[in-house]
């Protein structure tokens, strides 16, 4: 593949076997129960909020040292199993060319929503040197976390193709929906074309040193099973392919996804996130339906209960960790990203709680 053949001989990994998030992901007993959050490096920390002060979202994700820095803090401050690389899921589209911004209390706006063949065809690729600067922090990262694995990370296929076809956030996904119904020919080549820019962008990161990946597909749980496997669940299932062959574990989370777990394991995930609305033991058991072998999960605390008194949290996070020892393994996390509200205190204690459980 022409992005494998740009970045071969480029890959630099580090000797990670016993880290406790790897162990869990690859279905091993860890040292010790692994966590991170989803979110974790944002607006909770005050020293994130002072590194980035006006600087607009997408000029930070294209700086080097400052997203070395911002994925830097969690884990100086909490501790965490794992680094994520500070980025946003429409970084590839920027940097391939198109028109698309994140607006303060919206969030991604796309200048020219696309919505027939002629816009796709005009929709351009993704090099691998347009996103060198993401290259470049990646290996400043892999520098300076020592024994901390470092997670990349790239919206799926479907909630990039949303953000295109509607021109930004939205609550029903109409004309989303509209495209994959009344012109499947279309939709096919759009998601087509975004799988092949995901793949560019996931193995830059690659082939710098991340440790693990993980595929966000945030508007997922707007689907209805059988419309994920004909239209999405396929282009999803290419992208992780894609990256197989780097040998490092591939996480895959959405939300709202209570209903399409097992069509999410099926596009080839090592790892499935749980979003908060179902429990682990509920999601382990539609994951092992029809013979299938025991999961990875990760999740899956509700990001609210966070603002909530620290018992709650205790008893939340315990009751978490119980239900997921039924599964091959299990990473806690959230089952969404760190509000902007939590106080990141408790964010650190969660971290020890967990730490201190016999995994």
């Amino acid at each position: 593949m022409r992005v494998a053949e740009s970045l071969r001989g480029d890959i630099v990994r580090r000797e990670l076997s016993t880290a406790p998030f790897l162990v869990a992901a690859r279905g091993g007993t860890p040292s010790r129960l692994p966590v991170w959050f989803m979110r974790q490096a944002g607006r909770s920390l005050p020293e994130y909020r002072r590194v980035r002060g006006s600087v607009p979202m997408l000029t930070a994700c294209f700086d080097p040292g400052m997203i070395t820095e911002i994925t830097l803090q969690p884990v100086r401050r909490h501790g965490v199993d794992a680094a994520i690389l500070f980025s946003d899921i429409v970084v590839p589209l920027k940097a391939a060319g198109i028109g698309v911004d994140i607006k303060p209390g919206i969030g991604p706006v796309v200048d020219h929503p696309v919505r027939d063949r002629a816009g796709v065809r005009s929709l351009p690729l993704l090099e691998p040197d347009q996103v060198d600067a993401v290259h470049q922090a990646v290996r400043l990262l892999v520098a300076e976390l020592g024994s901390t694995p470092l997670i990349g990370f790239a919206g799926a296929p479907f909630t990039l193709a949303s953000y295109l076809i509607e021109g930004g956030p939205s609550r029903n996904h109409e004309h989303t929906k509209a495209l994959m119904h009344s012109d499947p020919q279309t939709w096919h080549a759009l998601l087509d074309k975004l799988a092949d820019i995901t793949i560019t962008f996931l193995q830059a990161q690659l082939a710098a040193g991340v440790d693990a990946i993980q595929l966000f597909d945030s508007w997922a749980g707007a689907l209805a099973e059988r419309d994920y496997r004909r239209f999405v669940q396929p282009h999803s299932a290419k992208v992780l392919a894609a990256v197989e062959q780097a040998g490092v574990p591939r996480i895959h989370f959405g939300v709202g996804t209570s209903e399409l777990l097992p069509a999410m394991r099926d596009a080839g995930a090592d790892v499935i996130g749980v979003d908060w609305r179902i429990s682990l033991t509920t999601a382990i058991e539609r994951l092992t339906a029809n013979g299938r072998p025991l999961p990875v999960v990760q999740g899956n605390l509700d990001p609210a209960v966070l603002l909530a008194d620290w018992p709650v949290v205790e008893a939340e996070v315990r009751r978490i960790v119980a239900e997921g020892r039924a599964a091959a393994g299990h990473i806690v996390n959230l089952g969404h990203g760190v509000l902007p509200a939590t106080d990141p205190a408790v964010l650190t204690r969660i971290v020890e709680l967990v730490h201190g459980l016999t995994p």
